[in-house]
């Protein structure tokens, strides 16, 4: 026998059968949801340094270390030193092509591909690595970057900034620009054109290259970073003079290439991640150049010995001179260097104005 519901119990049976439908859509749609969250996502990572080199070496293995932590493995970044899977060199290449996801270099090694990159990187007498930053972040730098690569499929981002570098080791005082004729000297970017119209020679060697070349007189002299990462290498015991003059690289940028597509492939919260971790490896960077070049140069003076010199006014003055023509050609020669130099040097004009009034007293007093 057929028993029929009150109505009211009728609808309540309905009410219940379509929540529970409902919760049973909901939760596959959960299921489905976190399935395509936990999606895991492995990138190499190659580098122009020598594996865990200190400063520049260990900036893309705390990049790796701040993703890996803050995805909790849902995107884990190997990083390889260079040579390991890529010459140091090779780096752009890579990553253009898709055959890693990722790179750590400097932006003035790839100025035969374009020749606006250095701006990116280096300019003699040019920004220093605060007024960097903030023309990259808030002058239209980052805008002008991302169009500069876009064509090569990679994204730029700032991986860092070694502050300003000292002039170089040299085998020989230089007490005239006479001195600079025929020196051969490791120098990249822009600095070793300016050095090559001043009558020196300059050449191109990864860091890694760079001792045996100096110790064997394959090169006179060579520039790098600073204190920090000179006194790594042992440079002091294959040239006897360390000139701080700081004319070629006031505040080095580095650069993370990411591949646009493998970058676009990632959810929105893994590319947030990606970003976020950059700019925190940006400015840790700087900071550990910061507080690591001091002791690094007294080392270097008292246990080794090291005889520090500064280049004579008339070798600054010529080197000077040398840039602003070079740059000048540069503007005239290509349209891309031209509308980013634009951007930089009215942003340089407005920062040195601000400057003068405030740090460069401030420095004179203090």
């Amino acid at each position: 026998m057929i028993k029929f519901l009150a109505p009211s119990s009728a609808l309540l049976v309905i009410a219940l059968l379509t929540l529970t439908a409902c919760g049973e859509q909901k939760s596959n749609s959960n299921a489905d949801s976190s399935a395509q969250t936990q999606k895991t996502y492995n990138w190499k990572l190659v580098t122009s340094w020598p594996k865990n080199f200190p400063g520049l070496g260990m900036a893309p293995e705390k990049f790796a270390q701040y993703v890996n932590s803050m995805s909790n493995g849902r995107l884990t970044v190997k990083v390889y030193g260079a040579g390991e899977l890529v010459p140091g060199f090779e780096v752009f290449d890579a990553v253009s092509q898709g055959t890693v996801e990722m790179g750590h270099s400097g932006a003035y090694y790839w100025k035969g591909k374009i020749p606006a990159a250095p701006i990116f990187s280096a300019i003699p007498f040019g920004m220093t690595a605060t007024e960097f930053n903030a023309w990259l972040h808030y002058g239209g730098g980052m805008e002008l970057w991302q169009a500069l690569y876009q064509p090569f499929g990679i994204k730029p981002l700032p991986g860092g900034n070694s502050g300003p570098q000292f002039g170089g080791w040299f085998k020989k005082e230089i007490n005239s620009v006479a001195d600079l004729q025929g020196l051969k000297m490791r120098i990249p970017g822009l600095a070793g054109e300016v050095l090559k119209n001043a009558g020196a020679i300059p050449v191109t060697l990864t860091g890694g290259e760079i001792f045996s070349a100096l110790q064997s007189g394959a090169i006179d002299a060579t520039e790098w970073v600073g204190p920090y990462n000179d006194l790594a290498f042992g440079f002091y015991q294959a040239a006897e003079f360390y000139y701080s003059s700081v004319w070629h690289e006031p505040g080095t940028g580095l650069e993370f290439l990411i591949n646009q597509q493998a970058f676009d492939d990632l959810p929105a919260d893994l590319q947030a991640i990606v970003e976020v971790a950059a700019q925190a490896v940006n400015e840790s960077t700087l900071a550990e150049f910061n507080a690591r070049n001091n002791a690094a140069l007294k080392t270097l003076i008292t246990e080794h010995k090291v005889k520090v010199r500064q280049f004579p006014a008339q070798v600054l003055q010529e080197l000077k001179r040398q840039t602003d023509a070079l740059i000048a050609d540069q503007v005239k020669a290509d349209q891309d260097f031209a509308r980013v130099w634009q951007s930089y040097s009215e942003f340089l004009a407005s920062m040195r104005d601000y400057n003068q009034l405030t740090l460069q007293a401030y420095y004179q007093h203090r």
